[in-house]
């Protein structure tokens, strides 16, 4: 009976170790921020700034994320700014369905992400379908 439980169990045990292997601090391509992916539930993940290579602009002040199309979260800062919403597993080192956000010009695109190895994370963001967009590379901080 227990040998049939661990047999149950164990593909279950193995999804969830390798869906979390997103989670952690990455370097953008630009190598300007630092972001914590995290999870927020069983199949979901989330993402914010938690480093910045310039957190004052050019006046000595916290940067803020200005460029929001929204006027009344302009005022809120660039740190700790949540980036990635929605993010989901569905496989084989995949992550789709989710957003995310460019605090540099204030636009919010759909996200794919697949991780390589351990270490290297493409980030796919698109409007519309994903054939039509940008992928970037991001590297874990360790």
């Amino acid at each position: 009976m227990i040998i049939r439980l661990i047999i149950l169990l164990f593909p279950i045990i193995l999804i969830g170790q390798q869906s979390n292997l997103i989670c952690g601090i990455w370097l953008e391509e630009k190598k300007q921020s630092h972001i914590e992916i995290y999870q927020i539930d069983r199949n979901t993940y989330e993402g914010k700034i938690v480093w910045l290579a310039e957190p004052f602009n050019e006046k000595g002040e916290i940067k803020l994320d200005k460029e929001n199309p929204d006027e009344s979260l302009r005022q809120r800062t660039i740190q700790n700014l949540i980036i990635i919403q929605q993010l989901k597993f569905t496989g084989d080192n995949q992550w789709s369905n989710g957003t995310i956000y460019d605090a540099r010009s204030g636009k919010t695109y759909s996200l794919n992400a697949k991780l390589e190895g351990k270490d290297t994370l493409f980030m796919r963001g698109y409007l519309g379908f994903s054939l039509i967009g940008k992928t970037t590379r991001w590297s874990r901080v360790n």
